[in-house]
């Protein structure tokens, strides 16, 4: 399969460990790695529901809806206009729940995200990749206070 193949994808799949442990020096996390198995719901939501809510909202109808328009299938620097204009939305979405700088952080990753759905012409890669992308910083960094 070619998705299994992959290299950027690879890469894409790997940076997401590099930045949670640089992340884990900056900020180390709550001792209580187990909280996930105590507080199901307050884990599941934002490493399974949400993403995928986004990922179907985000790329599986408004990138493909703006790639169809001629200036959305223009490519810069390897991105497409549709991802850049998705993951500027994205981002700002992002405003209604957090601040402006965690709503900047989504960037790199909804723009990886985009790309994907670019070169695979389908959602789930970018899916799979929300969903990864989110399971070790919500698990290391989202963990309820005592």
């Amino acid at each position: 399969m070619q998705v299994l193949q992959d290299r950027q994808l690879g890469v894409a799949l790997g940076a997401a460990p590099f930045f949670w442990l640089l992340l884990f020096f900056f900020r180390a996390p709550a001792p209580d790695l187990l909280w996930p198995l105590q507080d199901s719901m307050r884990f599941l939501l934002p490493v399974l529901v949400y993403p995928l809510l986004e990922e179907l909202t985000f790329r599986g109808w408004l990138q493909p809806l703006l790639y169809q328009r001629q200036w959305g299938a223009a490519h810069y620097a390897g991105l497409s206009a549709a991802n850049l204009l998705t993951t500027l939305l994205f981002a700002a979405s992002h405003l209604a729940w957090h601040s402006w700088p965690q709503a900047l952080v989504v960037i790199l990753p909804s723009l990886v995200f985009g790309y994907f759905r670019d070169r695979y012409g389908r959602v789930g890669p970018s899916v799979a990749l929300h969903v990864f992308y989110n399971s070790g910083f919500v698990w290391l960094f989202a963990n309820p206070l005592p």
